[in-house]
């Protein structure tokens, strides 16, 4: 039976938001701060900065805050524009050289970017390789399908350039795959030409943003809809999709309702569930979620589930509910790298094949590559999961600033959560005035913004914050509400905060 899924997107002046639901059930979730544009993807024209041959890598200087890595891997496809074995980072770069790189991996905390001499343009149906001549199709298609488009492919990639046939290319035309790679083939003219007329570091191509991704990148026939909240962005994503796939567009959908978006498909508390440590099972069981500096480590525990005929049934039972969920949680938090699944020891062969084929069917709907092993006798699952953003509780957590070695809501989330609620209310109610409860860091993150003042003046009402001990961050709660008078009147001497 095929799935329902749809894809949410709310923007505001903070960030555009991006939920992907099967089945009314959250399973991938991304964020682009306004503040803070997303570098993965874009490609620089950098310089080489030092040398590090006892690493194989080098840094450049891509114009950011810090200096990007790059290995020696990334560079071996532009191997030709250099002198010198193939293996020795020394003799394929030379200090203060300049290169074009793209970025693979998002600066994350002191690291700096990962960046690539591989460069790879994405379109709706193909991916050129402008430095390379490898030609290849998706193994995501069928083995019928892939042998004609590898053939279309060959026939079509321009000389001395490569070329990926994506999935969505499945049953596409000849014509429609040329369409693509000369698109692709012009972007890449322009590019080449911002390189020669610029000055390293410099930016010479920048990725579509969150919404432009998701219509080139994810957007198909498999999904039922769109909702987007914003007329504006309903406008631009049409437009993206008439030229990318026109007969998707009129599934792009705006969102009119009184109810914010998310919170009227219950997108707020599934994340609240998904950033926990401990994800419970619908059984009664549970997986626990942690995360070290060399890998992730997810336990399966039956907790407060003691049904089934008998113990090995019950720890059956539970390991497979627990594999569906495991993957849906690696999706989306976006967890990468070494992880490492405890499932509850089973006993039976046949019961390790069932939930590892369960695991492994779940895995197929993940558009994210991964390896994963057999499950041992002692029901350890060893695999790896490429990603390349943070995940997104590097977007909504930081550390404990009393113990250290926590993690708390931040401070800037809290204060847009919190926000989010007070405008909500203020615009929903009718009242002249209202009073507002915030835990007092966040009611002094909020006084040291303008967004309070931004949302009386459009509003035309009255907006107070009281700073109240005790309440969890990102927590607003309306306190009272009325005409101006009655609120002066109540607020009289609390020392409350315009």
């Amino acid at each position: 039976m095929e799935k329902h899924r749809e894809i949410l997107i709310s923007t505001d002046e903070f960030e555009t938001r991006a939920a992907m639901l099967e089945d009314r059930q959250l399973v991938e979730f991304y964020l682009e701060d306004a503040g803070r544009p997303r570098i993965a993807g874009n490609i620089y024209l950098g310089r080489i900065k030092d040398i590090l041959p006892g690493m194989e890598a080098s840094f450049v200087d891509i114009g950011l805050e810090r200096n990007a890595f790059l290995f020696v891997n990334e560079v071996l496809a532009a191997e030709a524009e250099f002198d010198g074995p193939a293996h020795e980072i020394q003799n394929l770069l030379k200090k203060g050289q300049d290169i074009l790189v793209q970025v693979l991996k998002e600066p994350v905390g002191t690291k700096g970017a990962r960046v690539t001499a591989q460069l790879a343009l994405a379109g709706r149906k193909v991916v050129l390789l402008p430095l390379s001549k490898f030609v290849g199709v998706s193994k995501r298609l069928e083995n019928g399908e892939r042998t004609r488009l590898h053939s279309l492919a060959d026939k079509i990639v321009p000389a001395g350039m490569g070329m990926i046939v994506r999935t969505v290319a499945d049953g596409v035309e000849e014509k429609d795959l040329i369409q693509d790679v000369e698109y692709l083939v012009g972007l890449w003219e322009k590019i080449s030409e911002r390189a020669r007329s610029s000055q390293a570091p410099a930016l010479v191509h920048a990725e579509p943003g969150l919404a432009g991704r998701l219509i080139r990148d994810t957007f198909s026939g498999a999904y039922d809809r769109i909702i987007v909240d914003s007329p504006e962005l309903k406008q631009e994503m049409q437009s993206l999709a008439e030229k990318a796939s026109p007969e998707l567009k009129n599934r792009i959908k705006l969102y009119s309702g009184k109810l914010p978006l998310f919170d009227k498909h219950n997108i707020e508390s599934q994340l609240d569930t998904a950033l926990k440590r401990r994800v419970w099972l619908r059984s009664g069981g549970y997986i626990a979620i942690d995360k070290t500096e060399a890998l992730t480590g997810i336990d399966v525990n039956t907790a407060k589930y003691t049904g089934g005929r008998n113990l090995e049934q019950t720890i059956f039972k539970t390991n497979m509910e627990a594999a569906v969920e495991i993957v849906r949680q690696l999706r989306l938090r976006d967890i990468g790298g070494i992880i490492v699944i405890d499932f509850i020891d089973m006993q039976e062969p046949v019961h390790r094949e069932a939930v590892l084929l369960a695991f492994n069917k779940a895995i197929e709907n993940d558009r994210t590559k991964t390896r994963v092993s057999e499950i041992s006798r002692l029901g350890l699952v060893e695999m790896t999961r490429k990603n390349m953003s943070e995940g997104i509780q590097t977007h909504f957590y930081e550390a404990c600033p009393v113990c250290g070695t926590g993690r708390v809501l931040s401070r800037r989330r809290a204060a847009i959560e919190a926000f989010r609620r007070i405008k909500y209310v203020v615009m929903v109610h009718s009242a002249q005035a209202y009073v507002f409860k915030i835990a007092p860091d966040i009611a002094e993150a909020l006084g040291q913004e303008a967004w309070l003042v931004g949302l009386g003046e459009t509003s035309g009402k009255r907006i107070y914050i009281k700073a109240t001990p005790g309440l969890e961050r990102g927590e607003a709660t309306l306190w009272h509400e009325g005409t101006i008078a009655q609120i002066d009147k109540f607020f009289d001497g609390l020392g409350a905060t315009n």
